[in-house]
């Protein structure tokens, strides 16, 4: 019963939240401001522009080449001195 409770009384509450703000959506253009609706762009719009994907697809496969050199090109270090000298098992 309670949880019958808490979601009737769950999408009672977001209905409300969504009915202020189709109210508040609608009286804006009436007192001059423009409509929010399809004046903005996704955050899919650059996947859509051709020259932005492809612009994308360099970028991406010019960070792979530099990875790749970069592990290509890793040699790992010898201990410090110092280290050696506190902690002789790091030999091992």
């Amino acid at each position: 019963m309670a949880r019958k409770l808490t979601v009737l009384v769950w999408h009672h509450a977001d209905e409300g939240e969504r009915l202020i703000a189709h109210k508040v959506r609608s009286m804006e253009p009436q007192v001059g401001k423009p409509h929010k609706k399809g004046n903005k762009s996704g955050p899919s719009h650059a996947y859509h522009v051709k020259e932005l994907r492809d612009q994308e697809m360099q970028i991406a496969r010019r960070a792979q080449k530099v990875y790749e050199h970069f592990i290509e090109a890793w040699r790992p270090r010898p201990p410090k001195e110092r280290a050696r000298r506190l902690n002789p098992a790091r030999l091992e």
